[in-house]
């Protein structure tokens, strides 16, 4: 088996969209898979001829179903090398969404509503989440959003490669949730008040020449760079899949974008699987 993707998460956080995006990748999947059957399915695929597996545990199912984290630890022993992806989302985007398809929650009971529902469920999932390879906060996301992301996260990633990301983000839309790393560039010279460069993005060659005219901005970057290197090399020691460094400014749309784009473009010489994500930017 050369790749072995565990799904697990947060109901409604995704796990069904980002199955079905595995499999259109090519992944042999099962999905909503008691954890004892976990062992079984990938000795099926490797039977079938079949390198890359993944499956969405449920984490529900205990006694005789299995319980998820022990079986995730089983492929571990057996040298399988299962990639962690847990999936979440913030507790007001899953009441929403629950509230629009009108699912009844895996843990609504009689006696409590869709919040404490969400509750239980984070409560249950805190050691898997602890043991996650890769964390992907689909608050913000829709089915399109998630399929790139699991395609340039998983599919994308070679065996035995740390995969990088950079991403940039606005303070004023909140922390990414999937993020390893953040840092805070609100104290360099802003490009918003400049009238010439209000509606342009980091990415663009005016507030590129813009930003790369101040010293500030170049000591912060090296400072960065400098500090992620060691940790960077540390994680890749420690055979970590995934590293999310997000990047904020005010708004998510100059500075953050401008830092996270340079401080990609310094690590690509290091490391082949560096991507970059930009949180408040409309898609390309």
């Amino acid at each position: 088996m050369r790749r072995l993707v565990i799904v697990t998460g947060l109901s409604g956080a995704g796990k069904s969209q980002a199955m079905k995006s595995l499999e259109d990748f090519g992944f042999a999947c099962l999905d909503n898979a008691p954890p004892v059957l976990a062992r079984s399915f990938v000795a099926l695929a490797a039977a079938a001829g079949r390198t890359d597996a993944a499956l969405a545990l449920d984490v529900r199912t205990l006694g005789p179903f299995g319980d998820a984290e022990a079986a995730i630890d089983e492929l571990a022993a057996e040298h399988l090398h299962p990639e962690v992806l847990f999936l979440d989302a913030e507790d007001e985007t899953l009441v929403r969404r629950y509230s629009e398809t009108r699912r009844r929650h895996p843990y609504g009971g009689s006696k409590g509503g869709l919040v404490e529902a969400i509750a239980a469920e984070r409560r249950l999932l805190e050691p898997i989440i602890r043991a996650a390879d890769m964390v992907v906060d689909t608050s913000k996301m829709g089915v399109h959003a998630l399929r790139d992301v699991v395609r340039e996260r998983i599919d994308r990633r070679r065996a035995g490669r740390l995969s990088l990301m950079f991403e940039s983000f606005g303070f004023k839309h909140g922390i990414p949730g999937d993020a390893d790393f953040v840092f805070d560039v609100r104290s360099l010279p802003n490009p918003f008040w400049e009238q010439s460069l209000r509606d342009l993005t980091g990415r663009d060659v005016a507030v590129v020449d813009y930003l790369a005219g101040h010293a500030s901005v170049g000591v912060m970057i090296a400072d960065l760079a400098g500090f992620l290197s060691k940790r960077i090399a540390e994680f890749a020691l420690a055979n970590r899949g995934y590293l999310t460094i997000a990047i904020g400014c005010t708004g998510g749309r100059h500075r953050s974008v401008y830092v996270a784009e340079r401080l990609a473009a310094l690590f690509r010489e290091s490391y082949p699987e560096v991507l970059t994500r930009h949180d408040s930017l409309p898609p390309d």
